[in-house]
């Protein structure tokens, strides 16, 4: 679009919001909501209320004691600065954020302490198809974000960070668990210290991890970098892998088919390439220990520490 032609439309949404208007144009049938202690919305949850396909809901920097169900699609949902934060209980015993709609992106938030009876929560619970979620954080949730089946639905997260997630109190919760969906991809995130689960837990038929640190650090006690229980296709590349002394398993830090009792994928490529992992944990581990039959390709990986680059294992009958 030629800049001259732009520039009204800007001043004009720049007037109004310095006018006071709290609901603006966004688009052709979208609006912006705002939110915050001087906003028409003063919580998150209010704006998901009124929330229509498409519209932009952005959220002052803050603290909000709030968790909302966001039921429509095509949102984009994001905070306007840094230290937007959400905690408090969580909605239906599940998550801070509930994505019901199809197509949302969430963007620049922090989800805190998320806990649920069934010590599950999430602070994003993802159960619309297509899901994308950029620069936000998930600090002391059990878990940062949590996703049952939903065929058709692909997860992107990037430059997002994940920290102290995580149990096993009841059925162990992760720092990102998805289940049966087409594709997650996750880049250039920070996982860090997640207690007992697992940093990753993909159950998805193609499963991206690319250009991301993965560290339990000398508290974190995660039992696996990466789990891919069920196969697939995968393309891990470009990571930081590191496992500590605490680790819960330290047998393995990526282990492909270990469920093959709730089935497996269809087959596909899984290569893995151009990784590093320090083995700090003070015994042996294998860098992948693979269940399935389909080959796994391995490339240009880099170890420090006593690390076997790859274990073909049978699951006991």
């Amino acid at each position: 679009m030629n800049k001259s032609r732009a520039l009204p439309s800007h001043l004009a949404l720049l007037l109004l919001l310095l006018a006071g208007g709290c609901v603006a144009p966004a688009g052709q049938g979208a609006h912006i909501l705002l939110v915050g202690p001087d906003q028409a919305y003063a919580r998150p949850s209010d704006a998901a209320r009124a929330a229509q396909t498409g519209d932009i809901i952005r959220i002052s920097p803050g603290a909000y004691t709030d968790c909302a169900v966001w039921k429509s699609d095509g949102l984009v949902i994001e905070a306007t600065g840094d230290g937007a934060t959400i905690t408090g209980a969580v909605c239906g015993d599940k998550g801070l954020f509930v994505v019901q709609g199809n197509n949302v992106t969430i963007r620049n938030l922090s989800f805190n302490g998320a806990r649920a009876t069934s010590h599950n929560g999430a602070g994003i619970r993802a159960e619309g198809a297509g899901l994308t979620v950029e620069q936000s954080r998930f600090l002391d949730d059990e878990n940062g974000i949590l996703a049952g089946d939903n065929v058709p639905s692909a997860i992107v997260i990037r430059n997002s960070l994940f920290r102290g997630n995580g149990n096993c109190i009841a059925a162990c919760a992760h720092g990102i668990y998805v289940g049966h969906i087409a594709l997650l991809r996750i880049e250039n995130s920070r996982f860090e210290a997640q207690h007992v689960g697992h940093h990753i837990k993909s159950r998805a038929a193609r499963t991206e991890i690319v250009n991301n640190e993965i560290q339990d650090g000398p508290t974190g006690s995660a039992s696996y970098l990466v789990d891919l229980p069920n196969g697939g296709s995968a393309v891990i590349s470009g990571n930081q892998f590191e496992k500590g002394p605490l680790s819960q398993n330290k047998a393995a830090a990526i282990v492909i088919g270990a469920e093959q009792n709730k089935g497996l994928n269809p087959a596909g490529e899984i290569t893995i390439q151009d990784n590093s992992l320090a083995n700090d944990t003070g015994a042996p581990t294998a860098f992948v220990q693979s269940y399935i039959d389909a080959s796994v390709t391995l490339q240009n990986n880099r170890f420090s520490g006593a690390v076997t680059p790859l274990i073909h294992a049978t699951l006991p009958r």
